[in-house]
């Protein structure tokens, strides 16, 4: 199967990852537009309990526009989904859909400069919270 998400594997509690989420695609220039909360949905729509998880619907204004100016039908693909997930106690998963998707849908060289700047953003954001894992890590021991 094909990869199509960038992602990494924290050593922190969900809440704690989820907030330094925010933080770091703030800092990386997006905001955050939705969010919807997958655990509270499944159990209120469906009685299902599930790990909590959490889509945060992030988006740079100025690379959207640059995207859909180039296709716009690539509104489908906006904003940017990065989902946190709670593996453990202490143990949580961010991963965003791969921006590099988008050039499977078009080769113009604007959508590449726009993928580019997006995932170079984003992994960045990760490459953060991976910091942060090793930062916790050397405070708790």
């Amino acid at each position: 199967m094909q990869e199509f998400t960038l992602a990494t594997v924290v050593a922190a509690p969900y809440e704690e990852t989820v907030e330094r989420t925010r933080t770091l695609l703030a800092e990386a220039g997006f905001g955050v537009l939705t969010e919807i909360d997958i655990a509270a949905t499944l159990r209120a729509k469906l009685g299902i309990d599930v790990p909590r998880e959490l889509i945060l619907g992030a988006c740079r204004p100025q690379l959207a526009h640059r995207a859909l100016e180039v296709d716009p039908r690539l509104a489908v693909l906006l904003p940017c989904n990065v989902v946190v997930t709670e593996i453990g106690d202490a143990t949580t998963r961010v991963e965003v859909l791969d921006p590099a998707l988008m050039t499977s849908f078009g080769d113009a060289p604007a959508l590449a400069d726009v993928v580019g700047d997006a995932r170079a953003r984003l992994t960045t954001m990760l490459a953060a919270l991976d910091d942060t894992k090793e930062k916790i890590d050397a405070a708790r021991s």
